[in-house]
């Protein structure tokens, strides 16, 4: 098997991980939560009319009006149960990928498949010339 056909397994291995299940239900009750979306809608149109009033001679009252109220809805946005469980999710899947993708990185470096293991944050010696990257 080469190396792209390992990599397409690998992919099918994550799409099987309850960390990827978990991200695909938390989007999908996302893209179902009518008031979640509204909101969104809401902050894609106060960045529109921030963006519109920036390109001419901007209102700087209209500018912190704008940037108060995407603050707002941003913030109810983000307490949405929905979008609480999506974010977790994505964390998740997030720390999944870079810890996959350290394991990799030591490995095209020379380092031992079997026995390498990245560096977590507590393990962090301070020098970024020896980091795999920050898990």
């Amino acid at each position: 098997m080469d190396v792209i056909e390992l990599t397409r397994e690998l992919g099918k291995a994550i799409q099987a991980d309850p960390r990827y299940i978990e991200l695909a239900a938390a989007k999908e009750a996302n893209d179902n939560d009518d008031a979640l979306n509204a909101l969104i809608g809401k902050l894609n149109l106060i960045q529109m009319s921030y963006q519109h009033e920036a390109e001419g001679e901007a209102n700087e009252e209209k500018m912190a009006g704008y940037d108060k109220e995407f603050r707002e809805v941003y913030s109810e946005v983000m307490l949405n149960e929905n979008m609480k469980r999506y974010e977790n999710a994505r964390h998740a899947i997030d720390d999944m990928m870079n810890y996959v993708m350290q394991i990799l990185s030591l490995c095209v470096n020379g380092e031992d498949p079997a026995t390498c293991e990245p560096q977590t944050q507590t393990d962090c010696t301070g020098s970024c010339a020896t980091c795999g990257g920050c898990g």
